[in-house]
């Protein structure tokens, strides 16, 4: 807990849409430099996730996986960074590519794949952790690194919060 909040809520969704709909009602409280690390198995929903996120901060833009191009860049409320590591084997090839730079203290940064960082990532961060494929329900796992983050847990909406993380 950090000054008697939360640093952890579990929330489900049914749909690709409603995965989309969480991250854009988190993306009402985004700052200028945050970072939200999206760790999931390859088709959990990390890319919707990043689609309603940007949604959320007005990008108009279609959101794609950038698995191919590494990080691509979106205009919205805040610029939107959306990288993924899925192709790379680590934090040196990540960091050597040039994959962090000072524009992202401008905008939200967001990362799948981000374990591939491992311990290269800072502890101010929201963690957001999909399990579940195919048509599965998602759960969701948001974790705020410190007390700068908490506000996201916060954001959530009541009635998607997990019954066993309300008490």
């Amino acid at each position: 807990m950090i000054e008697g909040r939360a640093l952890e809520r579990v929330v489900e969704t049914r749909s690709a849409a409603a995965t989309q709909a969480l991250a854009a009602s988190l993306a009402v409280v985004a700052r200028p430099g945050d970072l939200i690390s999206l760790i999931g198995d390859l088709g959990a929903g990390k890319t919707q996730f990043a689609k309603g996120f940007g949604a959320g901060l007005g990008v108009t833009d279609t959101i794609v996986s950038p698995s191919f191009v590494l990080m691509a860049e979106y205009r919205g409320r805040l610029p939107l960074f959306h990288i993924d590591l899925y192709r790379l084997a680590g934090a040196a090839e990540a960091l050597a590519g040039g994959l962090v730079d000072e524009r992202q203290g401008e905008g939200v940064t967001l990362i799948e794949w981000a374990e591939r960082l491992a311990d290269a990532m800072p502890l101010g961060r929201l963690d957001v952790f999909i399990d579940g494929t195919g048509d599965d329900p998602r759960r969701i796992a948001l974790r705020a690194g410190n007390d700068e983050y908490v506000r996201y847990l916060e954001a959530l909406p009541e009635d998607l919060i997990a019954a066993k993380a309300r008490t």
